[in-house]
């Protein structure tokens, strides 16, 4: 999805953007091998750049979830946003790093019934917080915290929406192009 309106701002290089961004995006070149378009083109905006990865740093290092529960969380953030540049990557992550079996990955991006009753839930629940703006009925968190999750995963996926709103809204405004290692996992709204 992407939105009607299109940032005609140019995605930034380490040649061109300011100091903050600029060390940003060295970084991801050194640490991925390549800055992802989405980088380029937050890199606009230093702030909104750092604070991104900032966060997303935070989640992966202390949410206390695993590397599969954390792509499942960030994957249903962004399929419920509808930003095909990060269900793709997402995607692409939970396959190649984060071991998430692919029938589990499948069906978030498909929308339907995850197979796995501890990461469908932690799923219903993430795309309950972000379609009631973090009013969850007591039900849902019932439900979650029987699961086997605990109130301190409520709290680490707000972190997980905010660093995703973020990167979804960039997208949607900026149609951001998906790179070419995450192009077999493609996906639209």
């Amino acid at each position: 999805m992407s939105a009607e309106y299109k940032l005609t701002l140019s995605p930034r290089t380490a040649a061109d953007a300011e100091p903050l961004a600029k060390a940003a995006l060295e970084g991801a070149q050194k640490s991925l091998g390549f800055v992802p378009n989405m980088y380029a083109g937050m890199a606009n905006s230093p702030g909104l750049l750092d604070t991104y990865l900032h966060g997303y740093q935070q989640f992966r290092q202390s949410s206390g979830f695993t590397p599969a529960e954390q792509e499942v969380v960030f994957l249903t953030i962004s399929r419920t946003n509808g930003c095909q540049y990060c269900v793709a990557a997402h995607s692409f992550i939970a396959d190649q790093m984060s071991k998430v079996p692919p029938a589990v990955t499948d069906a978030i991006r498909s929308g339907t019934e995850v197979p796995d009753a501890k990461l469908g839930a932690l799923s219903a629940f993430t795309r309950t917080m972000v379609t009631t703006r973090g009013l969850p009925a007591r039900r849902d968190v019932d439900a979650f915290l029987s699961a086997g999750y605990s109130e301190r995963h409520v709290l680490e996926i707000i972190l997980a929406i905010a660093v995703k709103t973020l990167s979804n809204y960039s997208n949607h405004l900026f149609h951001t192009r998906v790179d070419a290692v995450f192009a077999p996992r493609a996906w639209s709204a």
